[in-house]
């Protein structure tokens, strides 16, 4: 039997039977649906195509038809039908093929340039043709509206149980579901003891890499439970990674939270123009389902948000993170808390020198970002920390504790006389509240408009009685704490013990960092006049307080002599030798800009910088080694053999300075006979006579 759409073109080429199931469960359980796709190879023989010309295309079994970038077969498929290799594609319906608009009219657009016939149960159609184009078009449009259904219902009938907190899903380790479908605690005590160190133990180290620290320092394993496959809910024990207690911070469940949509599949477009679906973590504000205090959990919902305040406040490569990080190892102190004055970003530490010791604050955020050349500040660090050290220790004095507790009286007195108003008011409430309960009480029930207009009223009033106690609970949450006495002693000794545990050479600089982050909110930084800065300090509690610090001046100021001292040596240098400078300096108990001693070369070396001469102690009858070469003809090192052999007298103020050379006539006419008799020094002489 032959179409009268199949040409001997068409049978001369290949036909192409995809096969496709949307999941391997429907490979698995839904085998009728894939025997009928494996018989369109019959349909194809019927047809007129030879059996060593149909190809069966069978590798996508267990693929979504949604995109085709994980489809090999498919994308086989369309490359050798763009090549004119293919006579004709079959498949059992149009989205077995694609349930993607975009795959399917790309399917049909090569077709169709292509001549290849596309046969379904329903018919043969050729995309060439404007009908049967038509009409493939439709079949997509359907195939992918019903996968659009499909998913609607779905994901409509999981949200609408996931509303009610019935919806199961995997459960992190330390919770479970029970028989009756609620979340429980998972009853393995090992179990529950993991997951309570971890918080614990984040609530003693501030970091989720402290808490990955501690377990492995003591040697402790956390569990893990598997889902899927011969391990399915069983518990491996292992290594706790920081990456692991990062999970566990941020999930709500651990906080008795029913969350449901923090995670959504969106699509992006590759390099290559590929499309990829990727996992996005949604911000909370975006979950689809939010119900607190669903079940029991290991910490609190305000502990919770408290644990992603102080993650946030840890995190290192973010720009615009202007809050406190975690205390660290370095020696910078005041790292994480200081606000760069210009452009409110956070100063970043920076260590230079020989080895990296000496720690700078530093903003360059402007000039990372390109724009501008420079950085807003940097600033040495040792200034910086002992202004804000010595004050954090003067605020901690026993006056200052006093003051402070003297406050927190008038405080609490304040705060009575509030709590008395709020609970007057809730007895005001109260009152009310009894007031529409008798009256309702009292009116005939067969007055039904009445009763519901009094009933209603009711209701209204112990509304309003619960409004009332739920502020008054909130604003008793929030007043100020309450100290007895024995608090008040220990608050007083700690204004002793304070100052000694931070100049303890125990005490690292971590440790002084996590005391002073108790302490201070932040500090903003500003460049003042000429070597000052001001530090605006943020303490805990939102009393502000603004510290001037002066910069030391910089090394090369510091080694640089003052124009006093300068001015004396170059006095000095008229009439003294660099030895004899340096003695008289050193003896008024001047020093160096490095604080030694002076010495002959320190004083040569000003000298030189500065272009100061030196003492001319030359007397008028004495010579110099160039003026007696000169006189007899010799070279200078004839004269040195002279004064070495002392054949010629001659003194010199110290080593290295020049030598002045007494010449009588006698001397004269001594050595200039010698220079006659002499065979080498006359030839030299003539030689340069010559010259």
């Amino acid at each position: 039997m032959n179409h009268h759409k199949i040409t001997s073109d068409h049978l001369q080429k290949k036909a192409y039977v995809y096969v496709r199931q949307s999941t391997l469960g429907q490979v698995l359980h839904h085998q009728e649906s894939t025997d009928r796709q494996y018989a369109l190879k019959d349909k194809a023989l019927t047809l007129g195509w030879n059996e060593k010309e149909i190809r069966t295309l069978d590798r996508d079994l267990g693929m979504s038809g949604a995109q085709s970038e994980k489809r090999e077969d498919f994308k086989t498929l369309l490359a050798d039908v763009s090549l004119g290799e293919v006579g004709a594609v079959l498949a059992l319906e149009a989205s077995r093929l694609a349930r993607s608009n975009t795959d399917w009219h790309r399917l049909i657009e090569l077709c169709s340039l292509t001549g290849t016939l596309i046969l379904d149960e329903d018919g043969v159609y050729d995309p060439a043709d404007f009908n049967d184009g038509l009409l493939l078009g439709i079949k997509g449009t359907m195939s992918a509206a019903e996968l659009h259904f499909l998913r609607g219902r779905l994901q409509g009938g999981k949200r609408n149980k996931a509303e009610r907190g019935e919806l199961r899903f995997p459960l992190p380790v330390g919770l479970c579901w029970d028989e009756a479908g609620g979340i429980v605690l998972d009853p393995d005590q090992e179990v529950q003891g993991a997951v309570w160190m971890v918080f614990r133990l984040f609530q003693e180290t501030g970091s989720a890499y402290g808490v990955a620290h501690q377990f492995a320092a003591k040697g402790l394993k956390f569990p893990k439970r598997a889902y899927g496959g011969v391990w399915d809910g069983k518990l491996i024990w292992g290594h706790l990674t920081d990456s692991r207690v990062l999970s566990i911070l941020k999930n709500p469940a651990y906080a008795g939270v029913y969350a449901f949509g923090r995670f959504r599949c969106v699509k992006e477009i590759l390099q290559d123009g590929q499309i990829r679906q990727r996992v996005r973590k949604m911000p909370r504000d975006s979950w689809l389902v939010e119900i607190q205090n669903h079940h029991e959990g290991y910490t609190t919902w305000n502990e919770y948000l408290a644990n992603q305040d102080q993650l946030e406040r840890n995190r290192t490569q973010r720009p615009e993170n202007i809050l406190p990080q975690a205390a660290r190892e370095g020696l910078a102190l005041l790292q994480g808390l200081l606000v760069c004055g210009k452009c409110g970003r956070r100063l970043t530490v920076r260590y230079q020198g020989n080895g990296g010791i000496y720690p700078i604050y530093e903003c360059n955020w402007r000039k990372r970002e390109g724009r501008s050349k420079r950085s807003c500040m940097f600033l040495s660090c040792p200034p910086l920390d002992q202004a804000v050290a010595e004050r954090v220790l003067a605020a901690v004095s026993p006056e200052q504790l006093q003051l402070a507790l003297a406050a927190q009286d008038e405080l609490l007195a304040r705060d009575g006389s509030l709590r008395r108003q709020w609970e007057m008011r809730l007895q005001r409430a109260q009152y009310e509240a009894d007031l529409a309960q008798r009256r309702y009480e009292q009116v005939d029930p067969d007055h039904r408009l009445v009763a519901a207009s009094l009933e209603a009223r009711w209701n209204k009033a112990l509304a309003q009685v619960d409004e009332v106690r739920r502020q008054m609970e909130e604003f008793c949450r929030q007043q100020t704490r309450t100290f007895t006495e024995q608090q008040r002693q220990q608050i007083l000794g700690l204004a002793n013990d304070f100052p000694r545990l931070w100049r303890e050479s125990a005490t690292s600089a971590k440790d002084k960092k996590r005391m002073l982050r108790l302490l201070l909110e932040d500090i903003t930084v500003e460049r003042g006049a000429d070597r000052e800065v001001q530090l605006h300090v943020r303490w805990t509690g939102g009393a502000c307080e603004d510290l001037t610090v002066t910069l030391p001046a910089r090394i090369q100021d510091r080694l640089r002599y003052p124009a006093e001292r300068i001015d004396e040596i170059r006095r000095l240098a008229t009439e003294h030798t660099d030895a004899q400078i340096a003695a008289l300096l050193n003896k008024r108990g001047q020093r160096s800009s490095r604080g030694k001693r002076f010495t002959g070369k320190m004083i040569g070396w000003i000298r030189y910088k500065h272009r100061i001469p030196a003492v001319e102690l030359k007397r008028p009858d004495e010579r110099t080694v160039a003026e007696v070469a000169s006189r007899f003809g010799v070279s200078h090192g004839v004269v040195y053999y002279w004064i070495d052999r002392n054949i010629l007298p001659a003194r010199q103020q110290a080593a290295n300075r020049p030598h002045w050379i007494t010449l009588t006539d006698a001397k004269a006419r001594e050595l200039q006979d010698w220079v006659q008799s002499s065979k080498r020094i006359a030839k030299r002489s003539l030689k340069r006579q010559s010259a």
